[in-house]
């Protein structure tokens, strides 16, 4: 027995002897051990996310602990792996990240922080600001495309009409300031205030075309043009025309007095527009297209050299020609026409003396500085001597009697001399940008009637306009034609504005 004893380890015999104190120690260290298994009880109910995890791996690994007894699981992977930290910063706060950390009673819903709604919005940057101002527009009433595209392009052309009739009364003031009062013994503004009365009447003609729908306008192209034959058949009549310079080319009824060549512009345009409009589908016959609107500028024509008048019948056969290849007429014989009307205004111009040293003076005005070729020189002298800013406004030699008829047929030396090249360009350019704009009304036309009106009044502007600025240069013979909306004269003014109304109201009418 004693041998026994002896060969027992000495901690199964310590444990025998242990007393009552250290069996409540060693039941504490127990409890100790088994309270992770009590904390994973709560946190199963009270979490659902992270804590569900831990237990599981926990009790599988025990589990395994129990019934393996040659392999013990370490103490790294008995204990669950726990995600790192985050630190409830209020930057976490705003991307609604919660903290690690859950008190009793709570759960992660309840803990995540809830956006606040801003009170204010956030402060809009400058790209902001810019693109806000660049796409503001005032509140209008919804409009079809094709109309307020058509009302845009009206309102383009009235502003140009405005500014070139405004611009041609400043110029017509300055020109005529010395004029009416040796001249007429009259006040510095008298030629003014007569030009001023004319552009109030041309404005109301203006805003009549504009706002008249050019289609009704078709029925009384006939009676127009009879009116006008009949006023140049008058003009020629002693005693009923008035006469100046040599021609007979004004009409004097009562305080008012007309020129009818300036209503057969007009009146040729509506009927050639008629013509073609209601025969768009016979361009191939000329007999049905070419051949009548010949005959109309024939007769014209003819009226207007009995005056005498050649500057008219130019503008007339230039009008008529480029309005039939506008609307496609038969090339050919259009082509041939337009070469028998250029030998016979050759023709014309060396027919009659006066005609034939007007030529010659074109040719060589330097020649006959001191006779026929004085106005060309001398509105070349005035040009030259604008330079590129000019002499300023007012400041023009040429309308203290050294330039013949500066205020109507001269009047852009005049502009080029007291506002220079630049000026003069810019006036140029106030035409072309009409021609662009006329043309594109043309092209909108939602009619053949109201494309061919608007492409005969567009080229009759334009055409003057570079027959006068050529002859003022000397690039063409002098035929006395007035430069739209800026030279002095009041048939000539109303009579463009009412066709740039019409031109307007063609505009505004247009399709898409």
């Amino acid at each position: 027995m004693s041998t026994r004893l002896e060969t027992r380890p000495p901690a199964t015999r310590r444990a025998r002897k242990k007393p009552a104190a250290k069996k409540a120690v060693a039941k504490k260290r127990v409890a100790k051990k088994r309270a992770p298994k009590k904390r994973v009880a709560k946190k199963q109910a009270v979490g659902r996310s992270a804590a569900k995890r831990a237990p599981k791996k926990r009790v599988a690994k025990a589990t395994v602990a129990r019934t393996t007894t040659t392999k013990k699981p370490s103490a790294r992977k008995a204990t669950a792996r726990k995600p790192p930290a985050r630190k409830a910063t209020a930057r976490n706060a705003q991307r609604g990240q919660t903290p690690d950390r859950i008190n009793r009673g709570q759960t992660r819903q309840s803990v995540r922080p809830k956006r606040r709604a801003s009170a204010r919005p956030p402060s809009p940057s400058m790209a902001d600001w810019l693109r806000r101002a660049g796409s503001w527009r005032p509140q209008r009433t919804p409009k079809l495309p094709a109309t307020a595209v058509g009302e845009r392009l009206g309102w383009s052309i009235t502003i140009l009409v405005i500014g070139l009739t405004l611009f041609g009364l400043v110029m017509v003031l300055s020109a005529t300031s010395v004029s009416s009062v040796h001249q007429f013994d009259k006040s510095p503004f008298y030629t003014f205030s007569r030009q001023l009365r004319y552009a109030v009447i041309g404005a109301a003609a203006f805003i009549a075309g504009s706002r008249f729908n050019y289609r009704r306008i078709k029925p009384l192209a006939i009676p127009a043009g009879i009116l006008s034959a009949v006023l140049l058949v008058a003009v020629l009549i002693p005693g009923v025309g008035s006469s100046a310079n040599g021609s007979s080319r004004w009409l004097a009824l009562g305080p008012v007095v007309i020129q009818p060549a300036e209503l057969a512009k007009l009146s040729l345009i509506l009927m050639v527009a008629r013509i073609l409009g209601s025969r768009e589908t016979q361009m191939h016959l000329p007999e049905r297209t070419i051949r009548p609107v010949i005959a109309l500028v024939v007769m014209y024509s003819a009226l207007l050299i009995l005056q005498p008048k050649l500057g008219t019948p130019i503008i007339m056969g230039t009008v008529a020609v480029l309005m039939l290849f506008v609307a496609k007429a038969h090339t050919p014989h259009l082509l041939g026409w337009s070469l028998a009307g250029l030998f016979g205004a050759t023709a014309l111009a060396y027919s009659a003396p006066y005609r034939r040293a007007r030529v010659f003076a074109f040719l060589d005005p330097w020649a006959t500085a001191d006779g026929i070729g004085l106005q060309t020189v001398q509105s070349q002298i005035g040009i030259a001597s604008g330079g590129l800013f000019g002499r300023g406004l007012g400041g023009s030699r040429a309308k203290w009697g050294f330039l013949p008829e500066a205020q109507t047929d001269f009047i852009f030396a005049v502009v080029a001399e007291e506002l220079g090249a630049i000026g003069a360009l810019g006036l140029v350019l106030a035409f072309g940008l009409l021609g662009y704009l006329g043309f594109t009304a043309a092209l909108r036309a939602p009619d053949a009637f109201g494309r061919n009106l608007a492409a005969g009044l567009t080229i009759w502007i334009v055409t003057q306009a570079t027959l006068n600025i050529g002859m003022a240069l000397g690039l063409m013979p002098i035929t006395g034609e007035p430069l739209p909306f800026v030279s002095a004269g009041g048939s000539s003014l109303v009579t463009t504005l009412f066709a740039s109304g019409l031109l307007v109201g063609v505009a505004r009418r247009g399709r898409a």
